[in-house]
C-alpha cells in the first residue's frame, strides 16, 4: 500500500514538472516579440520604474495614469536594471507571476479536496488519487488557457492578484488541515498583504479567508481544534496587517487613491443602475462560454474565454459543484465539511466578480475578471475528471484511456499555441491594440543623432502625465525619456499640437496621433 502511494506521488511529480515546463514555454516564448508593440499603460510602469530605478525613489502607490499600487512597478524596476528599457523586461515579471499562479493552483486544488480523499488511494485504473486528478487537471488547464497566458505576458499588474490569491487560500486550508499551523499561518498573511499591493480587484478576497474561517468553525466542534483554527487566524490576520501597514498608511493619507478610477467607471453612476447591474451580470456570466471580451488586448475576437471542451467541463464542474452545496451529507459527524470546496469556488467566484459587474465600462471585461481564473479551472477540472470516471470507468477502457488522453491534452497545447501565437499574435488587430507604430517612432528617434533636436507633437488624446498625454508614454520609455533631464540630455521634446511654433528649423519632427 506505502509502494502504491509513493508511485503515485512519484508520478504526479513527474505530470507536474511537465505541466510546469508547458506553462513556462507558453509565458516566455518569442517573450521579445509577442505581443507586439507597447501600450501606454505598460510604458508608464516602466516610465516610473526607471524613474525610481534612478532616483532610489520606491513608492508603495504611484499616482500618475489614475494610480496604481507599487509592488509590481517596483519588481518591474530590478527587470529593467538587468535587461535595460526593452518591452519585455517589463512583460517577463508577468511571466513569473503567470508561472506561479500555474504551481500555486495545483496546490490549492489539492489542498482543497484534502478532506474529501485523505487516504489519498488511487484506483486499479488510475496513477492519481481523486484529488491529484483534480489538482493535476487545474494546473493543466490554468497552463493551456489563453486568458491567463495573455496576461502573464502583459506588462500590467493584475496577473499577481491570482498569484497571492491562490498562495493564500492554500496556506490558509493547509494550515486548518494539519497540526503544524504557524508557518503556514504567517505565509497566508504575507500572500493576503502582498495581494493589496497587487490589482485593486483583490480587495475583497480577505472576506474569502473570513469565510473559509467560518466553514471549519462550523463543522468541527471540537474545543481543541476551534482553539487552533482561531490561533492560526489570528497570525494571519496580524501578518497580514503588517504587510499592508505602509500601503494601508499611504491611503489613510490620500483616500481618494484608495478607490482610484472605481468611483469613475461606477455602474451606480449610470442613469439605469439596476438595469446596467443585470446586464453586466449577464454578460460576465455568458464571457466563458458565449461571448468574451472584444478588445484585442485581453481576448481573440471577442470569443469566450474558454475553449469550447473546458467550458463544457466548467459548466458540469459548477452543476456538480451546486449539488454538492445542496446534497445532504451522509456522514451525520460532518453534515455540511463535505460542502468545503463548492463553497469555496462559489464564495471566490462571487468576490471576483464584484468588481466586474459594478463597473461600468468594457463588460464583459477579461481583465478586471482576473481573480476568477483559479476557480473556474478548479471547477472546470472538477468536471473534467467526472467527465473520465464516467464515460471511460474502469480497466475495461484503460487503452482508450491511453489514446484519447493525450490526444486531448495534446489539442489543448496545440490550440493555446496556436490563438496566442498565430492567430492572435500575428493579427494587425493586435498589433494596434499595443500601439506597435509608437514603439517604432521611439526606435526611429534612438537611431538619431544626439545633436540633432527632436521634437514629438502628442495629437493623441489621454490622461495627462506631466502635462503631456498618456500615449506618449510609449515613445519615453523605449527612448529612455521620462524624465526632463533625460529629455534635455537626448535632445527630446515632447509638445502639444498648439505649440509647434517653437520647433526649431532642421528639427526632426514626428507626430503621435
Amino acid at each position: 500500500m506505502i509502494r502504491i502511494m509513493e508511485d503515485s506521488r512519484r508520478y504526479a511529480l513527474y505530470t507536474l514538472l511537465l505541466i510546469m515546463i508547458i506553462a513556462s514555454f507558453l509565458r516566455i516564448y518569442n517573450i521579445n516579440k509577442t505581443p507586439p508593440g507597447l501600450y501606454p499603460d505598460e510604458a508608464m510602469n516602466g516610465n516610473n520604474a526607471s524613474e525610481a530605478l534612478s532616483k532610489g525613489d520606491f513608492k508603495v502607490f504611484y499616482p500618475e495614469n489614475n494610480g496604481r499600487e507599487g509592488l509590481y512597478i517596483d519588481i518591474q524596476a530590478l527587470s529593467i536594471a538587468a535587461f535595460g528599457n526593452r518591452p519585455w523586461a517589463l512583460r517577463i515579471v508577468s511571466s513569473l507571476f503567470g508561472i506561479l499562479t500555474v504551481l500555486g493552483l495545483y496546490l490549492l486544488a489539492g489542498e482543497l479536496f484534502y478532506a474529501e480523499d485523505e487516504d489519498g488511494m488511487t484506483t486499479p485504473s488510475s496513477r492519481f488519487s481523486a484529488r491529484e486528478r483534480i489538482a493535476l487537471l487545474s494546473s493543466f488547464l490554468i497552463a493551456t488557457s489563453f486568458w491567463h497566458i495573455n496576461f502573464s505576458r502583459i506588462g500590467f499588474r493584475a496577473i499577481m492578484a491570482p498569484a497571492f490569491s491562490v498562495f493564500a487560500v492554500y496556506f490558509f486550508l493547509k494550515a486548518a488541515n494539519r497540526e503544524k499551523y504557524r508557518l503556514s499561518s504567517v505565509f497566508c498573511g504575507i500572500c493576503l498583504g502582498l495581494g493589496m499591493y497587487s490589482y485593486i480587484a483583490f480587495r475583497p478576497m480577505p472576506l474569502l479567508i473570513g469565510i473559509i474561517f467560518v466553514c471549519y468553525f462550523i463543522t468541527h466542534e471540537e474545543n481543541i481544534f476551534r482553539r487552533r483554527l482561531i490561533k492560526l487566524t489570528l497570525i494571519t490576520v496580524v501578518t497580514s496587517i503588517i504587510v499592508f501597514a505602509p500601503l494601508g498608511v499611504h491611503f489613510l493619507k490620500t483616500p481618494r487613491d484608495f478607490f482610484g478610477r472605481t468611483l469613475q467607471i461606477s455602474v451606480l453612476g449610470s442613469s439605469s443602475p439596476l438595469e446596467d447591474l443585470g446586464n453586466n451580470i449577464v454578460k460576465t456570466v455568458l464571457m466563458f462560454n458565449s461571448s468574451g471580451d472584444r478588445n484585442w488586448r485581453h481576448n481573440y475576437k471577442g470569443q469566450p474565454e474558454l475553449f469550447w471542451p473546458v467550458g463544457i467541463m466548467f459548466l458540469i464542474g459548477t452543476m456538480l459543484a451546486l449539488v454538492q452545496l445542496f446534497r445532504q451529507s451522509r456522514d451525520p459527524a460532518k453534515p455540511s465539511f463535505s460542502r468545503l470546496p463548492a463553497l469555496v469556488m462559489f464564495s471566490w467566484l462571487f468576490l471576483a466578480a464584484l468588481p466586474v459587474v459594478i463597473s461600468d465600462e468594457g463588460i464583459p471585461h477579461s481583465l478586471r475578471a482576473i481573480l476568477m481564473i483559479p476557480p473556474v479551472f478548479i471547477l472546470a477540472a472538477s468536471g473534467g475528471v467526472w467527465l473520465y470516471e464516467r464515460l471511460l470507468p474502469g480497466t475495461r477502457f484503460l487503452k482508450i484511456r491511453k489514446v484519447l488522453l493525450p490526444i486531448f491534452f495534446l489539442l489543448l497545447v496545440f490550440h493555446a499555441y496556436h490563438i496566442y501565437f498565430i492567430s492572435w499574435g500575428g493579427n494587425r488587430h493586435t498589433s494596434g491594440a499595443f500601439r506597435q507604430g509608437y514603439v517604432k517612432i521611439g526606435e526611429e528617434l534612438n537611431s538619431l543623432p544626439l545633436a540633432a533636436p527632436k521634437y514629438v507633437i502628442v495629437k493623441a488624446e489621454g490622461v495627462e502625465v506631466r502635462g503631456i498625454p498618456m500615449p506618449a508614454q510609449t515613445v519615453m520609455f523605449i527612448t529612455d525619456t521620462f524624465t526632463a533631464a533625460k529629455q534635455r540630455k537626448k535632445n527630446i521634446h515632447y509638445i502639444l499640437p498648439d505649440q509647434t511654433n517653437i520647433i526649431p528649423e532642421g528639427s526632426y519632427v514626428v507626430t503621435l496621433k
